[in-house]
């Protein structure tokens, strides 16, 4: 199941989620509107974006933000870190196997991507944001200070970003390296297998000459788990140890543009 902006606009996902199971998870429509409206209210005043706001990704909106956009950069946000603390029961995985997807936390930095919207598709441009990412409520929408271009003299910059809701069930905490990857290696949801969503997060990272070292070593770790499954020799590919290899277009083999679309 590809999730595409139409879908957004018109609130099928929601539709398709009501009459399963699931539907007790989802946030009630009144609570996503009045979450939205107080971010509108909450925006940053000043001349310099006139009006345009920054919307900060860290993980699926990276390489897959679906939102208009006139400008995107590199920017860091300091006091929230990037990790796997949500587990997903929907979008990467099942109830009787959930997956994980990241989510900032508090404490140390993270580095991802802003895109500025512009003024006069805001409102517009949220309503999609907030039925992609906060279905469920996992999320607190927050407008946080980040460093844009990531230089010396960076400017600083507000910008909204989805941070974790702590005191969601679906709040993982933070687990154990082996424990996130044996979610990532088996989960499947919706839009496809958890592992997925840390390969593309990676390489939408790497596109943008981004290290991230913790989600690379989960990858080498999953890498290393299926070889393991596999029982190959040791030595049988030097390769596989290794995160993905950039190519020139920036994928591995498989093209970024035909990966699913993501609702975290």
């Amino acid at each position: 199941m590809a999730i595409t902006r139409q879908d957004l606009e018109a609130d099928r996902l929601r539709a398709s989620l009501c009459s399963t199971p699931v539907a007790s998870s989802l946030l009630p429509e009144a609570d996503i509107e009045q979450s939205l409206h107080a971010a509108l209210a909450a925006r940053p005043d000043g001349d310099a974006l006139q009006g345009d706001v920054w919307l900060f990704g860290y993980g699926s909106l990276i390489w897959n933000p679906m939102v208009v956009h006139t400008d995107r950069r590199l920017a860091t946000v300091h006091g929230y870190h990037r990790g796997f603390y949500l587990y997903s029961r929907i979008n990467r995985g099942t109830w009787d196997n959930p997956g994980l997807v990241l989510g900032l936390d508090r404490g140390g930095c993270c580095t991802g991507m802003v895109f500025r919207i512009p003024a006069h598709v805001i409102e517009q441009e949220f309503r999609v944001l907030w039925r992609r990412e906060m279905l469920t409520g996992a999320y607190h929408p927050r407008w946080l200070r980040v460093k844009l271009d990531n230089t010396p003299d960076a400017p600083e910059a507000r910008a909204l970003a989805f941070v974790m809701n702590r005191e969601h069930p679906a709040y993982a905490g933070r687990l154990p390296d082996t424990r996130v990857v044996d979610c990532l290696r088996h989960a499947c949801g919706l839009y496809g297998p958890a592992r997925e969503y840390l390969q593309q997060t990676l390489l939408g990272l790497a596109t943008n000459g981004v290290d991230d070292p913790y989600l690379g070593r989960l990858w080498r770790l999953l890498q290393d788990s299926d070889g393991a499954d596999a029982m190959h020799p040791a030595g049988d590919d030097p390769h596989r140890h290794r995160p993905p290899v950039m190519q020139a277009d920036g994928t591995d083999g498989i093209a970024a543009a035909n990966a699913p679309h993501e609702t975290v």
